[in-house]
């Protein structure tokens, strides 16, 4: 192997190490979240709540917009991906209320 594709594959090395320790942290931090609403779930199911706050939605989006756009993120695909988290915790708040 030339010293070109040697130095090559050990930067992409690093890259992938640096990928699976970020997946590693995604995988945790969404435990650590949805620990916190399933938490909140049972609490609108005791106090007989709507699963659902759309305005609290609403406002996590824009936050999330905003942290997107600093973090130099494709602010539509945060957008779809805590779009597709909410989806998730309002299904798990729904199961809660049954």
């Amino acid at each position: 192997m030339s010293d070109h594709a040697t130095l090559a594959a050990e930067l992409l090395k690093g890259h992938r190490e640096s990928i699976d320790r970020l997946d590693a942290i995604l995988v945790y931090t969404l435990g650590e979240r949805f620990k916190h609403t399933q938490a909140v779930g049972k609490l609108k199911a005791e106090h007989a709540l709507p699963p659902s706050d759309p305005a609290r939605e609403d406002a996590q989006i824009a936050r999330l917009t905003e942290l997107a756009n600093r973090a130099d993120l494709d602010p539509d695909f945060a957008k779809k991906f805590l779009n597709f988290i909410i989806q998730e915790v309002i299904q798990h708040h729904k199961q809660h209320q049954s």
